[in-house]
């Protein structure tokens, strides 16, 4: 089938902590020459969008404009405007997160912020999640930016950004509202970046608990590729089997 848009993962799908993905770069430069419109749909908030163009360029050979890259940071940022609790915020999370927060206007504070969000922060101390512990009890509003529970690297699955507020839910009972895959936030989000129907658009991604069922929460045709997170070995257990599923995007056909 022949599909007029793509959305497409990043950690897993395109490289594997700092080491590229054999054929992803041809993967993308496919699309570029058959001009079909693609979303780099990623849950890390650890990097702005220009360190992943950039990071994407001098690590990956992949080279993509800056407005193909949409981020958990960018929609949980949106989704902080539209709900107009507040402008403070206690933020974990790295620079992508925070530089993004604040230069949409929130401003980190401690004692009963609007808002606590929690991103993947590799330095996280007991004291911060102590502060947003805290700051939940209090009343702020709890989101988490992306649920992933494990991030794919080059050393294996480390713990993910869902670590960390599994950790808080269970200090505080409360459950966060989650932006990124496989919620619909994100991906409502990104289709009208694109501007396109679910029907018209595939979700490629390596993780089936996140890219793949934010796919099929959609409605949305999906490609896991067995590049990261999902192995051939949890195929069968799968609830709702994808689309597709390839060993590599080498095997993807366009046509």
């Amino acid at each position: 089938m022949t599909y007029k848009a793509y959305l497409i993962d990043l950690d897993g799908t395109l490289y594997k902590g700092t080491q590229p993905i054999p054929a992803a770069q041809a993967f993308i430069r496919n699309l570029q020459e058959r001009q079909i419109p693609y979303l780099l749909v990623t849950n890390n908030t650890t990097r702005t969008p220009e360190m992943i163009q950039e990071m994407l360029a001098s690590q990956c050979q992949i080279k993509t404009p800056l407005e193909t890259i949409y981020t958990a940071t960018q929609a949980t940022r949106d989704y902080m405007i539209d709900l107009g609790l507040g402008e403070t915020a206690y933020i974990i999370g790295e620079t992508g997160l925070k530089t993004a927060l604040t230069q949409a206007g929130f401003s980190q504070k401690e004692q009963a912020p609007a808002y606590l969000v929690v991103g993947l922060d590799r330095q996280v101390t007991y004291e911060q999640l102590a502060i947003a512990t805290q700051a939940i009890q209090e009343g702020a509003h709890f989101i988490g930016t992306n649920p992933d529970l494990n991030i794919p690297t080059e050393k294996g699955l480390l713990p993910g950004a869902g670590s960390l507020l599994a950790f808080l839910e269970a200090a505080t009972r409360v459950s966060p509202v989650i932006i990124g895959k496989p919620q619909s936030i994100i991906m409502t989000k990104a289709l009208a970046r694109l501007g396109v129907q679910p029907e018209d658009a595939i979700m490629v991604g390596d993780n089936y608990l996140t890219d793949i069922q934010a796919g099929i929460n959609q409605r949305m045709d999906t490609l896991l590729v067995l590049t990261g997170f999902t192995q051939k070995e949890d195929l069968p257990n799968l609830p709702i089997p994808p689309t597709y599923v390839l060993d590599s995007l080498a095997d993807w056909s366009f046509d």
